[in-house]
């Protein structure tokens, strides 16, 4: 086995692939003197996913299931002990078998998970048998000196051992990075990983995050760093392999694409996956993407014109792509016209998988306490928006609860990113014992994970509105991103408008903003350094600290309850 540079646990090659004996067309057939000769082919399976972010429990509410257009059987799925049961059964139709995922395993997770910086995601997936990953932007979520410690283990320098019996010793798969330099123009991680399946034939994998990674986390943890263009480092990354004599290539990248088919469609695929695979270098015999949580199975020609597989399978392990490639033993290339691929659904039908079960009770043991303390009690469900392109009522409530947290501090106005709202308040969860409508510490840390610092500053009402304009940018990965908004702040929003013009009659208690006046604003530290491609907030001056968000949130569940879900009447969507 030869991997590219990689230290720590997963550098002492734990890394095997999964070869189950089975029957296989690529199985050594004998020749009559009785001696074995190679095949001219060998069959890789290659089982993929993305977006795990944490979930060893199945996920709940909207995320249950793909939706009605997606799945029209509205089948349940997810949740680690689904999905490792899943892989488990898919392995064993393949002699040889690689299980390579594309980035977003960690942060962004439930409480479970996030309770405990992604100890727990990180020990499920090893043991599913996860090979090698891609990153993506929420690995650094905590920066990168905690993706380090992620992968090479080491306690957290702040809550320590959980278990310090047996302390946190990192991944046994590597992480990826390929288009992620430092300030010396130095991988941060290794950008290629290469596992001989049979003799003499080796698949290389490069992974990589998406460009734009810097909008979508915290600039303190990624000072230094630079996020290069996916299409150069890939094809950079290419040439290395191909110096190696590795002629099977695959790329794990955290982008993705939209479309409007079913889970194994490939319908009206649009978004920046396709002008990033239409120009990777022919050498790469297949993309799988993520970063959307769309599913899909498609071919897009590379430079030459030839078909390529490109796919991606949801979030939250609710599907998972089974791929076929057919390598040639002689030259290490694949066919590409035999290539197939599958999504299937991680469907909750399947028997459990009893080391997931294991490792859930473990860390739920150990959550238990913390996760069931009522903070609050809601009177109907408080949703957020599943697309993020729509006023919401949770966001809204996040809003309320930063503004009212920051009063004291002159705030007027809190805006907060569909982002960070990761899942639903629904009255009817009972999680850990609670009545109905009661919200326990566990609920609101899965809503609000990643413990941002609210930050108050002084922005001029031009710059209000500029923001509110930055709701709509045409080149952003998720071009609509509807901000929640604080109670007082209204305005209309034209949906079909142009760029820089789809916030109209913007008012603060009804009295028109003011272009010249100043106004305090609150948000999230995410928001404050530009997040998401909200620029303006940069423009903030007199920042003043504010304090935990998620503090924030449960402090005014606590003095408001039962909480009334906001409306969504602030935003008036207008098309024209």
């Amino acid at each position: 086995m030869r991997t590219s540079s990689h230290r720590g646990k997963a550098a002492i090659g734990i890394v095997v692939a999964l070869a189950v004996c089975v029957g296989s067309a690529a199985a050594a057939s004998a020749s009559k003197d009785g001696k074995s000769k190679r095949p001219k082919t060998v069959q890789l399976q290659l089982l993929s996913f993305n977006d795990y972010h944490g979930h060893l429990e199945a996920p709940g509410g909207t995320d249950a299931t793909l939706g009605a257009t997606l799945d029209p059987s509205a089948t349940l799925v997810g949740g680690g002990e689904y999905l490792a049961s899943t892989l488990a059964a898919l392995r064993a139709n393949a002699r040889y078998s690689l299980t390579a995922t594309a980035g977003d395993l960690i942060g962004g997770s439930p409480f479970l998970s996030g309770l405990f910086h992604d100890e727990p995601s990180v020990e499920s997936l090893e043991a599913m048998s996860l090979d090698v990953s891609g990153v993506g932007n929420h690995e650094f979520d905590e920066g990168l000196t905690e993706l380090y410690r992620m992968q090479y283990g080491g306690c957290h320098p702040v809550d320590g051992c959980y278990f310090p019996e047996a302390p946190y010793d990192g991944a046994d798969f590597p992480w990826l990075a390929a288009n992620v330099v430092d300030s010396r123009g130095k991988p941060v991680l290794a950008p290629t990983w290469v596992k001989e399946i049979a003799d003499d034939v080796e698949v290389g994998f490069i992974g990589m995050t998406l460009e734009g990674t810097p909008e979508l986390v915290a600039q303190s943890g990624i000072v230094g760093l630079t996020f290069q263009d996916e299409v150069e480092a890939a094809n950079k990354a290419v040439k290395r392999l191909k110096r190696e004599g590795v002629r099977t290539i695959i790329v794990l990248l955290h982008e993705g694409g939209l479309q409007t088919g079913t889970f194994n469609g490939c319908m009206g695929i649009s978004g920046p996956i396709v002008d990033i695979a239409s120009n990777l270098d022919p050498e790469i015999d297949m993309v799988v993407s993520g970063h959307t949580h769309q599913p899909y199975v498609c071919s897009i020609p590379d430079p030459k014109g030839q078909p390529r597989l490109v796919t991606s399978a949801s979030s939250f392990g609710r599907v998972v792509t089974e791929s076929w490639l057919t390598i040639n033993t002689r030259t290490g290339q694949v066919d590409r016209s035999l290539s197939t691929a599958t999504n299937h659904l991680v469907a909750r039908t399947i028997a459990p998988d009893a080391a997931q079960t294991a490792i859930i009770a473990k860390w739920k043991a150990k959550a238990g306490p913390i996760a069931n303390r009522v903070v609050g009690s809601i009177s109907a469900d408080v949703r957020r928006s599943a697309n993020r392109d729509s006023e919401s009522s949770l966001a809204n409530l996040i809003a309320d609860a930063q503004l009212s947290a920051t009063a004291s501090s002159g705030a007027q106005i809190a805006l907060m990113n569909p982002g960070g709202v990761r899942a639903d308040l629904t009255a009817a969860q009972i999680s850990g014992g609670e009545q109905p409508g009661q919200v326990t510490y566990g609920e609101s840390f899965t809503v609000q994970p990643f413990g941002n610092l609210l930050v108050t500053f002084t922005m001029s009402g031009a710059k209000v509105e500029e923001v509110l304009e930055q709701q709509y940018v045409p080149t952003r990965s998720r071009p609509v991103l509807i901000l929640g908004v604080s109670q007082g702040l209204t305005f209309d929003y034209v949906t079909n408008g142009p760029a820089g013009d789809r916030v109209r009659n913007v008012a603060l208690n009804g009295v028109p903003l003011d272009p010249a006046a100043n106004y305090q604003v609150t948000v999230n530290n995410f928001l404050a350094d530009g997040g998401d491609g909200f620029l303006a907030f940069l423009s903030g001056t007199n920042r003043i600290g504010g304090g935990d968000d998620l503090v924030a949130f449960n402090n005014y569940l606590a003095a408001n309850s039962p909480v009334a879900p906001p409306a969504t009447n602030r935003i008036n969507e207008v098309t024209l």
